[in-house]
Formats: C-alpha cells, sequence, structure tokens
C-alpha cells in the first residue's frame, strides 16, 4: 500500500507503543535509515587474564599487568577469596561473555558461568544444557508462524514445547533460522546432553570437563545466532565502529523477532555518550529526506560523515532528536 503525505511523520513522532514494523511504515524518512545493532552484554575480562606476550612493548606488557590486576580484585571482590586462584582460572577457561541482543538467554546464561566459576560444575552443566534446550523451543515458537507454508510446520504448529532437539533443529536449519555453525554446536551440545542428563555413571569423572564443554558450546550458539558484532548474512558490511542491520532482511523473521526491537532505527550521521554509569545515550536528527538508500550507499555517507556533520544533543543545539 502506498504511503500517503498525511500518513507521514518524522522518527521522533512516533507511537513506541505499538510493534517496529507498524510505526516505521510511517516513517518519512525510512530508506534513509538502518537498524544499529547494538548491546552492552558482554564480559571481555578474562582476556586481561592472559599472560602478556613477548612481542609486546615494556610499556603494554605494564599497562595489561596493571588491568590483570585489576581484574583479579574485581573477581576476589563479586566471588569471595576463597579459593580465588581456582576461581580464576575457572572464569578464564570459559572466556569472554559475547556481546549479545538482549533476550531470554542472557541472565540464565550468566548465572551459568557465574555457577562454573564458583566450582558448581553439575548446575552448570545440567544449566547449559537445559538453556539450550530453551533457546531451541523459543525459536520454534516465536517464529513458526512465519514458516506456514513449509513441510516442516506440520511437525512443530500443534506442541507447546520439544523435548527431542532432533526436530528443533532440523526444523530451524531447513528454514535457514540457525547458521551452519550454530548446528554444529547445537549438536554436539544435545549429545552431551543426552549423556549427562539421562544417568550414566562417567559423569562423577568428566563432570567438570562436561560442564565447560557445554558452557563453550553454549557460548558459540550464541555468538553465532545473536551477536551484535561480526559478520553474519544480515549485517551491512564496511561500517566502521558500529554494526547495521541490511534492509533485506528487515523483514527476516529471525531478525524481526530477535533484533529489530532493541535495535534503534538511525541515519548515518547518529551520535552516541555515555553517561556517568556508562548507559550509551543516542542523539539523531529526525529527518534525513524522503528516498532510498541502498545498504552500500548508506555504508558510504556514514564512513565519509565527518565530526561537525553528527547530531548534537538537544542540550547542545536544536535540530537534533534524544533517544535514550
Amino acid at each position: 500500500m502506498t504511503r500517503t503525505e498525511d500518513e507521514l511523520i518524522t522518527i521522533d513522532r512516533r507511537d513506541e507503543s505499538k510493534p517496529v514494523n507498524e510505526w516505521k511504515k510511517q516513517i518519512i524518512d525510512a530508506g534513509r535509515r538502518r537498524h544499529l545493532s547494538y548491546s552492552m552484554d558482554f564480559d571481555t575480562r578474562s582476556m586481561a587474564l592472559e599472560e602478556p606476550q613477548d612481542s609486546w612493548t615494556d610499556k603494554a606488557k605494564e599497562l595489561h599487568l596493571t588491568n590483570q590486576q585489576k581484574v583479579i580484585d574485581g573477581l576476589k571482590s563479586e566471588y569471595g577469596e576463597w579459593e580465588i586462584d581456582q576461581k580464576i582460572e575457572n572464569f578464564k577457561s570459559i572466556g569472554t561473555k559475547p556481546f549479545s541482543v538482549i533476550s531470554y538467554h542472557n541472565q540464565f546464561f550468566d548465572q551459568i558461568r557465574r555457577a562454573f566459576v564458583i566450582g558448581a560444575y553439575y548446575p552448570a552443566l545440567v544449566g547449559a544444557c537445559a538453556l539450550g534446550e530453551r533457546i531451541l523451543n523459543h525459536l520454534i515458537l516465536d517464529l513458526r508462524d512465519h514458516y506456514k507454508h513449509t513441510p516442516e510446520y506440520k511437525k512443530v504448529y500443534k506442541k507447546s514445547s520439544f523435548d527431542s532437539w532432533r526436530i528443533p533443529i532440523d526444523t530451524l536449519e531447513s528454514w535457514g533460522v540457525l547458521l551452519p555453525k550454530s548446528v554444529i554446536e547445537f549438536n554436539e551440545l544435545m549429545s552431551l546432553r543426552h549423556r549427562s542428563i539421562h544417568f550414566n555413571e562417567s559423569t562423577y569423572m568428566t563432570l567438570k570437563d562436561d560442564a565447560l564443554a557445554a558452557i563453550l558450546h553454549l557460548r558459540e550458539i550464541i555468538e553465532q545466532q545473536f551477536t551484535t558484532h561480526g559478520a553474519r548474512p544480515w549485517f551491512i558490511k564496511g561500517t566502521k565502529g558500529h554494526v547495521f542491520i541490511k534492509k533485506e532482511f528487515e523483514n527476516d523473521p529471525f531478525v524481526q523477532e530477535y533484533f529489530l526491537p532493541t535495535c534503534h532505527f538511525f541515519g548515518p550521521y547518529f551520535s552516541i555518550s555515555f553517561a556517568g554509569d556508562f548507559t550509551p545515550q543516542f542523539c539523531d536528527f529526525p529527518n534525513y529526506g524522503e528516498g532510498e538508500w541502498t545498504d552500500e550507499e548508506f555504508a558510504k555517507v556514514y564512513e565519509e560523515r565527518e565530526h561537525d556533520q553528527l547530531a548534537k544533543f538537544p542540550d547542545e543545539v536544536e535540530g537534533s532528536h534524544k533517544l535514550s
């Protein structure tokens, strides 16, 4: 349906109580905006626990060791000093928590990581397997109505949950929802889940290793499917510093469900600042004009922008629109 002039509005007049895809149809300059993939849910402290490399300069080594001690002091405060060396080793083993969109898995994954760090390996193992199953269930239940035309739909449309992983993994792979690496990781986690959740005496002997393996499989799944940064099919290439979602993927069911609700809709001259608690604040112009930019054109404008072209926050100059 063609938009009439009366229906068109600037983005600062949108009704945020409506779903993204409803109010976006009214935005006068929607063709010149893209969704910014952005999240503050991550933890990269484990990288500071690595030893300095011989090739580094003395200054770089000194700075790294200073940061390392700050991380160790923080872990002592967070997890307690009892058996702190083992806790530090466990924290280092599970690696970073990847940048991720905010969804149902974030809090649970954090709890699983914490369980492993304090040596609660069985809760960590069971939790990782259970969260893998929960992710599969959410993906099927959240997305299946978009795939009613597919032969796989008849296998999943009646069920309210799935405890057999084979059907959801195969279905999501057929729908093109799961990336190839995610399929591999889900299959590996499924095998570990079968061996660990069902009675198996060998679990006592391999508990820590199994728990770590489960967490690493789960971490890779989250990084593959839910990361806000990196080379993924739905991200525009060539925008340094920030990542945007391709126009063609704005109608992709997975991207619609899990990315767009938390991804601001910006033009190339938006700006960002951080409050005292590092909460990001965004600012953008309300109208970039009508017309369509390809992803390549958007990326070019973004890459060539100058600092004095960026939107200023309202307390700096009129003509910009602040978004929290």
